[in-house]
């Protein structure tokens, strides 16, 4: 899989309703996955939306989830740009010159769903989630 570059949009509460929206909007496939599909069944957030992925046959490709619990964003910041794929060499490197001066919110490591993933802002800013997948 060929490493990419995409908005990745976080709502409070309602991400469902608004990639079902912008599904509407821009046709492809979407995929949804919820807290409660990666563990957490008996939490107040079980319904809401983990990880969406929104894939046009344009090719478009938006994603977005619900705020995490204890994470809440302010109207106005509610995006990261998403670097993901399977190359880690390409992504560790990316990485390690996005977070270089700036803030690391997640630490690049292994997740509960299997991928490594990490969170910073760059020294401008920015937002930045990368995703190295480790499935074949």
């Amino acid at each position: 899989m060929a490493s990419r570059l995409n908005p990745y949009l976080t709502f409070n509460g309602d991400a469902r309703q608004a990639m079902e929206f912008y599904k509407e909007v821009f046709g492809g496939t979407l995929d949804l996955n919820s807290y409660g599909e990666f563990g957490q069944a008996d939490a107040p957030n079980a319904d809401k939306i983990m990880h969406g992925m929104l894939e046009t046959t344009s090719g478009f490709t938006l994603m977005g989830a619900d705020d995490p619990p204890g994470m809440e964003s302010e109207q106005g910041s509610r995006f990261s740009v998403s670097l993901s794929g399977d190359d880690e060499a390409e992504l560790r490197g990316y990485w390690q010159k996005l977070s270089e001066g700036g803030a690391v919110s997640v630490p690049l490591e292994k997740q509960m769903w299997g991928d490594v993933f990490g969170m910073c802002t760059d020294r401008f800013g920015v937002p930045w989630m990368v995703n190295i997948s480790t499935e074949g």
